[in-house]
C-alpha cells in the first residue's frame, strides 16, 4: 500500500516542493490548510502541476481538536510540520503571532500526533536562524544557540519541543536545522526573492531600484528542492535524530544580488539604494552550515549551486511579469 503523508504548511514553498517529492515517490499526499490558505494559497502547488493530487484537509495548528481530526483523515504514516510564521522581519512587528503559530504549532501538532497516530514519524522544520549569534565559523548539530529574533526565538521552542517528545514519549521526531533555501517559489517578502523580482522589473523598464538594507550580512543559500529531499530522507531512517541541513558556503547579500543584476546585464550600483529603515533591531552578521553529519549519515548533499538557483529565480521572474 502506498504511504501517507500529512504536510502542514503544505501551500508555502517547502510544502509544495515536499508534495511535489512525495508524489513522485508514490505517496498519498494530504495537506493542512487554513480556509483561507485553501482558496487563495495554492499557486505554488498549481505552478508545480500538482494542485488536484494533494488532498486538502482544513485545519490549523493552533486548534488541537482540527489537527486530530486532520490525523485520523489522513491516517498518515509520516508528518511533516512546516508550518510557521516564517518571516524574520515581520516577526519584530508581530511577535506574539509568530511565538503562537512558529512554537506553539509545534506543541500542538505534537500532542496531537501522540494521541491519534504515536507510530507516525514526525519532521519539524528548524531554522539556521536559532544559531544567531555565534563564534563559531561552520555551525553544527552541537552549536550553541542564540537567536536573535522573535522568529528565531520561536523556533528554537519548536525544536527543543520536537526533542522532548522524541525522549519522552518515544516518537520518532526529527528536526532539520534548515539555513536559508530559496527557488522561485519563495515569497517576495524574502530577500533572495526581493532581489531576483527586481532584476527583472528594472531589467523589464517597470522598475527603478533595489531597496535593501544590511547588504553585508552573510547567508549559506541553498535550493529548496534539495532542502526537502533531505526532510524526506530523516523521516526515512531507523532511528529519529536532528540534522543541519546548509551547503556550507557563505555568501554576502550584497555578491548574491550582484548575481541576478550580472545575469541581466546590469550593474547593482547603479540602482541599489540601502534604506536605513529596513535594517533589524538585532542582525545576524553570518551564517554557514556544516552539513557533515547529513552526508554522512542520510547521504545527502545539495545539487544546485546558488549561481544556477539564482538564474532560475530570475528567469520565473522575468517570465512572471512578462506574463
Amino acid at each position: 500500500m502506498a504511504k501517507r503523508a500529512l504536510i502542514t504548511g503544505v501551500t508555502g514553498q517547502d510544502g509544495a516542493y515536499l508534495s511535489e517529492l512525495l508524489l513522485a515517490e508514490g505517496y498519498e499526499v494530504f495537506g493542512l490548510v487554513r480556509r483561507i490558505s485553501h482558496e487563495h494559497g495554492a499557486d505554488r502547488l498549481r505552478w508545480l502541476g500538482i494542485a488536484d493530487k494533494v488532498r486538502m484537509i482544513s485545519g490549523d495548528v493552533l486548534d488541537g481538536g482540527s489537527l486530530e481530526q486532520a490525523i485520523e483523515t489522513a491516517q498518515p504514516d509520516e508528518v511533516y510540520n512546516l508550518a510557521a510564521q516564517s518571516s524574520v522581519g515581520l516577526s519584530w512587528r508581530q511577535p506574539v503571532v509568530t511565538g503562537e503559530i512558529t512554537g506553539m504549532g509545534v506543541a500542538n501538532v505534537l500532542q496531537a500526533l501522540r494521541r491519534s497516530a504515536p507510530d507516525a514519524r514526525f519532521f519539524q522544520a528548524s531554522t539556521s536562524e536559532m544559531f544567531g549569534l555565534t563564534n563559531v565559523e561552520q555551525q553544527n548539530e552541537s552549536t550553541p544557540p542564540h537567536p536573535r529574533s522573535p522568529y528565531a526565538a520561536a523556533k528554537l521552542y519548536g525544536h527543543w519541543m520536537t526533542i522532548c517528545y522524541r525522549e519522552s514519549f518515544g516518537l520518532h521526531a526529527s528536526a532539520g536545522m534548515l539555513f536559508n533555501h530559496e527557488s522561485p517559489l519563495r515569497g517576495l517578502d524574502f530577500v533572495t526573492r526581493k532581489v531576483t523580482d527586481a532584476a527583472a522589473r528594472i531589467k523589464l523598464g517597470l522598475a527603478k531600484e533595489l531597496r535593501l538594507g544590511n547588504v553585508d550580512s552573510r547567508r549559506d543559500w541553498g535550493h529548496a528542492r534539495d532542502y526537502v529531499r533531505a526532510m524526506w530522507l530523516m523521516l526515512q531512517q531507523d532511528a529519529p535524530d536532528d540534522y543541519v541541513i546548509a551547503t556550507g558556503r557563505t555568501t554576502s547579500v550584497r555578491a548574491m544580488a550582484e548575481l541576478a543584476f550580472d545575469h541581466v546585464g546590469l550593474a547593482l550600483a547603479d540602482h541599489l539604494v540601502i534604506d536605513p529603515e529596513l535594517w533589524r533591531p538585532a542582525d545576524v552578521e553570518v551564517l554557514r552550515g556544516d552539513p557533515s553529519k547529513a552526508r554522512r549519515v542520510l547521504g545527502w548533499s545539495p545539487t544546485v549551486s546558488l549561481e544556477d538557483m539564482i538564474v532560475e529565480m530570475v528567469e520565473a521572474d522575468l517570465k512572471r511579469l512578462r506574463a
